[in-house]
């Protein structure tokens, strides 16, 4: 199934994920670019919950441009297969080899606010991330190793203490909702 099929035929979990679902949808056909960072607007990244065997721990980085732990992910950077994408961000950004989708279905829709920042020297100016996040599996035995350019940690943090962790108070409520719908599987 191509990408925007997958975004189309993902069935909301609450009003939120409703509305940014149409708004990504209107993105899509508003912009051409929507695939790769030339939309300076709003532009396509893929996400990653990644839980161990018993889903009781996430996978989570401590990001340093955002100075707080958080999910991976990446830009999609023109690549349509967003789980692929998903997945080689974890790979990249934990050193995990081992990780592998809970399901293949998109998990989670979510437009995120990115605020100005330095990256590489260069500014980047405030932006939309519209988020299609994947719950993927991990080996929790697996070596860990930080992506200096990118985190300055990694590390299994039991999933009842995530939000102790992140320190973003828009992605508190979105690994809240994650949570929530991990309790219903």
């Amino acid at each position: 199934m191509n990408w925007i099929n997958s975004i189309k035929n993902y069935k909301p979990y609450n009003e939120q994920e409703k509305k940014d679902k149409e708004i990504i949808l209107n993105c899509i056909n508003i912009f051409d670019d929507v695939l790769t960072r030339n939309n300076e607007i709003a532009h396509i990244t893929s996400s990653a919950f990644v839980v161990n065997k018993n889903k009781d721990k996430v996978l989570m980085v401590h990001h340093n441009i955002y100075n707080s732990w958080s999910w991976t992910g990446g830009h999609a950077d023109g690549e349509e297969d967003l789980l692929t994408v998903a997945i080689r961000e974890v790979r990249e950004e934990t050193g995990v080899k081992s990780v592998y989708p809970v399901t293949k279905d998109i998990f989670s829709i979510d437009i995120l606010t990115v605020v100005g920042h330095i990256k590489k020297g260069n500014y980047v100016a405030p932006h939309l991330h519209l988020s299609i996040a994947y719950l993927l599996e991990a080996d929790e035995q697996e070596a860990l190793t930080i992506k200096e350019d990118e985190n300055s940690g990694v590390r299994w943090v039991p999933i009842d203490k995530v939000n102790e962790y992140s320190n973003e108070a828009h992605m508190q409520k979105v690994y809240e909702k994650l949570i929530s719908k991990i309790k219903e599987l």
